[in-house]
């Protein structure tokens, strides 16, 4: 008996070991610093949604930074998701230089440290260590000089800049950034011994400078201890950013700082707890998690803050700032994630984008600090909004949110990467419903139209038509209900480019004849921007969420719809395959035509959900995770895009996804893990079962939620919220009877 009551207590010693691993250490911010063909990842250390994101600068212009050797300096911040750093500083040893190109130091990721919260490098040609960890507006580098040598720290910009000395151990200043400002306070941990100046790599003799290339450098003759440089920023102001790290900081040593950002990140990532599967599928599990909670940035400090969109300083109203999201790519997955796990937080982003189009007349799509960043296309605030609103998350300024929706939608243009009033093609938009496109040796007649991104006719007039359905259901909720009938009338657009003779979504000039010849995997140019947007015809013939169920009665029914997503994944290029990346630079993750690595393909894994065979939606989803996604520096299949990618790999592996944002609904896939539990705010658990899973049994035989059969291949938002279980029995042949009625 007492064996018994032993091995009872060794195992629930066990499994409560296992609730409660610190999930964070999973994570490897070096996953994905080496791009599969266009951008890379920064291993950025930072607290989740914070305003300081900080890395080490290597080699200018590499863009695989996992590959440089040398290290340059460090950034003191980010302001914008990968849009370079704001001033960086580097400890150098022995004879005193300035050029970044001489005393750049090698580096070794064998002998480096990396977490979400902590960085450690040895710099090999000065033999100093460094090390560095932050706290939401503040960073912390500390210096190890390993040499009996002079040492310095240099700060400096390759901007407008000014820099100053302003105590024995303080220096402060600021740098412009797309016409703002970050302001920093840095405190020294011992006095310096000399300081001086210097433009251009030329040394002066002032305490004090301004201008564009500009820096400082203070020196010290005896270090008996690592040197802490402690560094405060602000967008407010200079005396802002010393109370931001006086405040954050304070008098708390390195070791402490750390380890609150430490459980700061094991809570936040503990929020989703996964048990089965391999330890590399939870490191890329965990930090695709973490590269989810880089954005949106909270800008508030102490209650107030700087708004780029009017120039001024506000008062936050008890609801925090947030600025640095691309929506084109985060609406799909990013932002439903976080309405998950912090549907509050998802309110104060609204209310930001509210406060936005308040303060500059335009409802935002890539919202910086600075302003609206023009990229893209579709108005998908209406996507944020409706999808939001409609999950019960209101604590936000709903009639202004839809005044700045109505406005984007009847007045401003379409154009890609442009912002501002319509211009013609606009107006043929609004009269006839679809955007007119050229033919491909045409001039362009519009002055508006941007040269290298072209009209993209056909892609526009599929993300306007999804956009006007969620406004049309965001009015229909608030009563306005002659908006309803007109937006949900524009809703339908997408029928006027879909061409029943090639059976594609097709380019259709404004005298009403489709474009031709047209090939649906070369036509358009690069990217095929003439009349797509980064991908082909084959992708975007997709791209109709928001009435997936006529887009199947448009490609021939259920069995002909199935058969052409199998076509997809199927398709070779009618080129060389270098050829065709040449064209298609953004086409990466490569299935046939189905592109792993770009938004647009996203959701298109799950339609097989929609037209009765979701047992191919559970193979495809498993393929192309374990093909696509790795723990290693080339781990992530395309540009990661500020959480876009990740996000969809975190909802797919725990066996959902949101297909259509503002529907309220999930499609079910094949999860990875045995238990995927979600800690909800309102304390309740999602739990997601999978009995019996493992690589070969992918295939859902049956399904239950809360005890009662579910036979529909379909999760509600409603059935997260309130915690509950979903129990998947899964095998290693498809069971082709579940989930056929959709």
């Amino acid at each position: 008996m007492r064996y018994i009551f032993s091995l009872l207590g060794l195992t629930l010693i066990l499994l409560n070991s296992c609730i409660d691993k610190d999930v964070s250490m999973y994570v490897d911010p070096n996953i994905g610093s080496v791009a599969p063909l266009l951008t890379t990842k920064n291993p950025t250390v930072h607290r989740p949604h914070s305003m300081v994101r900080v890395f080490p600068v290597t080699k200018p212009g590499l863009n695989d930074r996992y590959l440089s050797d040398r290290i340059y300096g460090f950034a003191v911040n980010m302001p914008a998701y990968r849009m370079g750093h704001v001033t960086e500083l580097m400890p150098t040893s022995g004879k005193f230089l300035l050029s970044r190109n001489e005393y750049a130091a090698l580096y070794d990721h064998d002998q480096e440290e990396v977490h979400p919260w902590y960085h450690k490098v040895w710099l090999e040609d000065s033999n100093i260590e460094a090390d560095w960890t932050t706290t939401e507006r503040a960073v912390i580098y500390r210096f190890k000089y390993n040499n009996n040598d002079l040492d310095n720290i240099i700060f400096r910009s390759a901007q407008n800049a000014t820099f100053k000395v302003t105590g024995n151990n303080v220096i402060q200043g600021w740098e412009e950034f797309e016409k703002t400002r970050q302001y920093f306070y840095a405190e020294f941990s011992q006095p310096f011994d000399k300081s001086g100046t210097f433009e251009s790599d030329k040394l002066k003799e002032e305490r004090e400078i301004s201008g564009k290339a500009v820096g400082l450098y203070v020196g010290f003759t005896i270090l008996n201890q690592p040197m802490e440089v402690r560094i405060g920023i602000s967008y407010i102001n200079e005396e802002q950013a010393a109370k931001n790290l006086h405040k954050e900081a304070g008098d708390k040593d390195f070791e402490l700082i750390r380890e609150e950002s430490h459980q700061i990140w094991a809570k936040e990532l503990g929020k989703i707890k996964v048990e089965g599967g391999t330890e590399r599928e939870k490191r890329i599990f965990y930090t695709s998690l973490y590269r989810c909670m880089e954005r949106m940035v909270n800008i508030s400090e102490d209650g107030r803050y700087f708004s780029g969109y009017d120039g001024k300083i506000h008062d936050d109203r008890g609801q925090s700032f947030f600025v640095d999201d691309w929506l084109w790519d985060t609406y799909r997955s990013l932002h439903p994630l976080m309405s998950i796990l912090d549907p509050s937080q998802q309110a104060d982003m609204v209310e930001s984008y509210t406060r936005m189009y308040e303060q500059s007349g335009w409802m935002p799509g890539f919202p910086q600090l600075y302003g609206d960043f023009p990229a893209m296309i579709g108005f998908h605030s209406a996507a944020l909004v409706w999808d939001t609103y409609q999950k019960g998350i209101t604590n936000f300024n709903v009639e202004k949110a839809y005044e700045g929706l109505n406005k984007n939608a009847t007045q401003a243009t379409m154009l890609p990467w442009r912002t501002g009033p319509m211009c013609s093609l606009d107006s043929f938009y609004i009269k006839y419903g679809w955007y007119p496109a050229l033919p491909e040796d045409s001039v362009e007649s519009v002055r508006m139209v941007h040269s290298f991104e072209k009209r993209q006719a056909v892609a526009l007039t599929l993300e306007h038509s999804y956009d006007d359905w969620c406004l049309a259901q965001l009015a229909k909720a608030t009563g306005k209900n002659e908006d309803y009938d007109y937006f949900m009338k524009r809703s339908k657009n997408y029928r006027n480019v879909f061409n029943p003779a090639t059976g594609f979504m097709a380019p259709k000039m404004a005298n009403g004849k489709w474009i031709t010849p047209f090939d649906p995997q070369l036509s358009g140019g690069i990217g095929s921007r003439s009349y797509y947007a980064e991908n082909n015809a084959w992708t975007w013939n997709f791209s109709v969420q928001q009435d997936i169920p006529d887009l199947i009665e448009l490609l021939g029914g259920n069995d002909a719809f199935v058969k052409r997503i199998d076509a997809l994944f199927n398709e070779p290029t009618h080129i060389s395959k270098w050829q065709f990346m040449g064209q298609f630079p953004d086409a990466t993750g490569l299935n046939g035509m189905f592109v792993t690595g770009n938004e647009p393909s996203f959701h298109i894994p799950y339609l097989y959900n929609y037209a009765g065979q979701p047992w191919k939606t559970q193979r495809r989803i498993r393929e192309i995770m374990d093909m696509w996604f790795d723990d290693r520096p080339l781990g992530i299949p395309g540009d990661e895009d500020g959480g876009g990618l990740c996000s969809w790999y975190v909802f797919s592996a725990m066996g959902f996804y949101p297909v259509t944002p503002g529907s309220g609904e999930y499609a079910i896939g094949s999860p990875f893990f045995n238990s995927v539990k979600i800690e909800l705010p309102n304390g309740e658990t999602f739990s997601i079962i999978a009995q019996n899973c493992s690589k070969k049994n992918k295939y859902i035989q049956s399904a239950t939620l809360n005890g009662e059969e579910l036979n529909r291949p379909f999760i509600s938002h409603a059935d997260i919220a309130k915690g509950g279980e979903l129990n998947l029995v899964m095998g290693d042949r498809p069971n082709k009877q579940w989930g056929t009625n959709p």
